[in-house]
Order: C-alpha cells, then sequence, then structure tokens
C-alpha cells in the first residue's frame, strides 16, 4: 500500500517517455558539394541539440529529436536513394538537400509518401511549382533572389554614377548557373546593360586561364558570376594573379563570394567581391551565439548553418503545433506557418507558404571588406556601405 502510496503521489514517474520522433537530415557530404553539406549538417545538429536541452516537443510530452542523417552524395540519385531508406526507417519530415537537383529529385521521391520535405537552399523555382503538397520552402527561390539582385545592381550602379555599362556572365553549365544566365542575358538590358559575352564552365573545373584571358580581351566593366565554391575561387585567383580588375565582380548565389573559407584564405582575391545570396540576419541575438559557436569549432560561418539550423526550427514549430508525430499532421501545420514562428535566424518578415513557398524569404548582397563579409543591402540591416567602384590598382 505504501507503494502505491508513493506512486500516486509522484505521477510523473510512471509517465513514460515519449519516443523519439525522427528527423531525416539529407546532405551531400562525399563529392564536389561536400563542404556545403558538411556545414549544412552542422547547422541542423545544432538546431537539435537546442531543442532537445530546452525540452523537447513540448506538445507531445518533451519528446526528443532523433537525426537520422543521409549522404546525398552530391547527386540526385544518392538523394532518392537516402529518401527510401529514411523512408524505411520511420522519419517524420526530412530537411536539406542543398543542390536544386538534388532537392528536386529528394522532394519527388518524398511525395510518394506524404513525407514533409523542407528544402534549406536548392533555389530552383520548380521545385515549388509541382504541386506538390510535402514540399515546403522557407527560404527564398531563384526568382526572388534575382529579381532583388537587379534591382540592387542598378541602386548600386546608380548611386555610384552609373561607372559600369558592359557586363561579362559567367556560369556553370548546370541546372542553377545555365539559368542564371538565361535569366540575365533577358533582364540585364532592361536596365541599361550591354552583355558583351557570356561564358559557360564545367563544374568541377581545373583551369580558368582561357576564361580570365577573354575576359581580359572584352575587358568588362562588370563580372556576374555563378559558380559554385571550387570554380568561383579558381576564377577569382587567376583573375588576381593575371591582374585583371574590372570595376566589379557582382556575384549572384555564389558559392564562394559569401563565404568565410574564402575569405580567410584568399583575402586578396576575396577583397571587395559582391554578392546577392542567403544571409542571416546580424540583427539577431542567436545569429552572433551561433556563429561563435561554429567558430569555436575551429569552423567557417558558412550560410548553410542558419539556414539549416532555422529549417530544422521550422519542423520543430509545425510539430508543436501539430501535436503529433503524424506526416499528414505536419504537412497541415507546415502549410499554416505564420508570423508566430519566430525561432530561426534569418531576415525574414513573418512567414506565410503559398504553393510551399515562403513569401517572406529574400537574399542580401553582401561585400567582403577588411577581411569579412558586410550585409549592404537591405539598408535596413546593412552593417557597411558597398565600395563601388573598385578603387583602381
Amino acid at each position: 500500500m505504501l507503494g502505491a502510496a508513493g506512486a500516486l503521489a509522484a505521477p510523473g514517474v510512471l509517465r513514460a517517455q515519449p519516443a523519439p520522433i525522427k528527423l531525416g537530415i539529407l546532405q551531400p557530404v562525399t563529392g564536389a558539394l561536400a563542404q556545403d553539406g558538411e556545414y549544412g549538417r552542422i547547422g541542423a545538429e545544432l538546431a537539435i541539440q537546442e531543442l532537445n536541452a530546452t525540452g523537447g516537443i513540448k506538445s507531445i510530452g518533451g519528446a526528443q529529436i532523433q537525426m537520422v542523417f543521409g549522404d546525398a552524395r552530391s547527386n540526385p540519385e544518392g538523394g532518392t536513394a537516402e529518401v527510401e531508406r529514411m523512408q524505411a526507417e520511420g522519419v517524420v519530415a526530412i530537411v536539406g538537400g542543398f543542390a536544386s537537383p538534388i532537392c528536386l529529385a529528394a522532394s519527388q521521391a518524398a511525395s510518394r509518401y506524404d513525407l514533409p520535405y523542407i528544402v534549406d537552399v536548392g533555389v530552383a523555382d520548380t521545385i515549388v511549382t509541382r504541386g506538390l503538397r510535402n514540399t515546403f520552402r522557407f527560404s527564398p527561390g531563384f526568382g526572388a533572389i534575382t529579381a532583388a539582385a537587379l534591382d540592387n545592381l542598378v541602386k548600386l550602379n546608380d548611386g555610384a554614377g552609373k561607372p559600369a555599362r558592359t557586363v561579362v556572365v559567367v556560369h556553370e553549365d548546370g541546372l542553377f548557373g545555365s539559368g542564371m544566365a538565361r535569366l540575365m542575358a533577358s533582364e540585364l538590358p532592361k536596365r541599361g546593360f550591354e552583355i558583351l559575352e557570356t561564358i559557360s564552365h564545367p563544374s568541377p573545373a581545373r583551369d580558368m586561364s582561357n576564361i580570365a584571358l577573354r575576359i581580359r580581351s572584352l575587358n568588362p566593366d562588370l563580372i556576374i558570376p555563378s559558380s559554385y565554391y571550387s570554380e568561383f575561387v579558381l576564377l577569382s585567383r587567376t583573375l588576381q594573379q593575371r591582374r585583371i580588375r574590372p570595376k566589379g565582380i557582382y556575384a549572384i548565389l555564389n558559392g564562394a563570394a559569401s563565404n568565410f573559407r574564402f575569405v580567410r584564405e584568399f583575402p586578396d582575391a576575396a577583397n571587395l567581391v559582391m554578392d546577392v545570396n542567403h544571409w542571416a540576419d546580424p540583427r539577431k541575438p542567436k545569429t552572433a551565439e551561433l556563429r561563435r559557436m561554429v567558430e569555436a569549432q575551429n569552423r567557417f560561418w558558412l550560410f548553410n548553418v542558419p539556414m539549416n539550423y532555422s529549417a530544422v526550427m521550422l519542423v520543430a514549430d509545425a510539430l508543436e503545433r501539430a501535436g503529433r508525430a503524424d506526416r499528414n499532421a505536419v504537412i497541415e501545420a507546415l502549410a499554416k506557418t505564420d508570423g508566430s514562428f519566430t525561432r530561426h535566424i534569418m531576415p525574414y518578415g513573418p512567414t506565410n507558404f503559398v504553393n510551399g513557398q515562403n513569401q517572406a524569404g529574400q537574399a542580401v548582397n553582401t561585400q567582403i571588406q577588411n577581411n569579412d563579409v558586410k550585409v549592404i543591402f537591405p539598408t535596413e540591416f546593412a552593417d557597411a556601405r558597398p565600395i563601388f567602384p573598385w578603387p583602381a590598382g
């Protein structure tokens, strides 16, 4: 009887711990995109650690999040294979993918199981225009990013007295870069810029000498590159070594131009490069806290970290509101996400999903100044003024 009385007095002792909630994290940690994938995994891990340390999913009895990790191996086939494995392991949702081709294939595979898929980076707008009810992108897509990039380029050039008129576009020859090149060909002339030439290159690329020589002969005011990390580093270093100096390099969704690894390892080549890309909100205290945590591990602060941190927090918010680890309930909760979701560190307004796309997602303009990545647009939270055109020499 005493044992029974004691149990009644402390009902928490008998309360079963809820089963962990399995969350799939899909990143390319081998192959050409391994750096981005590794930092995406770091961002997801930091979010999961924070969620579990602060009580788990409270509406599901404090259930802890258990990561089920999958290596997309830098290709769509690898991503699809990992989705099938995660489906078999019973994950409630999947976050990640990084590259647009991986996100397209993986989200399509996940849709067969009504498995919620949250894109971390992939910018191809076809990801969210196929009518897949399971697919959500918290970050901005290609259309929104490039529209902002073009508007800001005009502001930048006008504000400096219109020093730039001619452009060379350099792009990787895949889905991402080729789409960017087509858009630039259509839109730049409408804004008063003349495209002297559009130059494509493979990914990976081993040598940029011929491209650099062609740029030298064309002598453009601006270079607009759309490439992954290794290719842009190679291009910018080749330009520097050959003393090819335009009035500016204005990158769009570039793999290196907003990357602290590039800044630290090749400061001279990186100096004054501008980019329009994903970036964390420097006004939020959590941004500085996460950056300190990442750099304390002797790692770089890359946009993949805050984007994946925020995407995992989005899933957690949906789970809280759903009240159960049910895929369809999570999909419905994700679709109804609103301004009450604030546990993220991106520079976005109130969340509002339309056909899976967050209408509040926006990119920012950065420029590498004094060995740091500074925000130059939007002006409401910029922490530096743009340096344009580049000083001679």
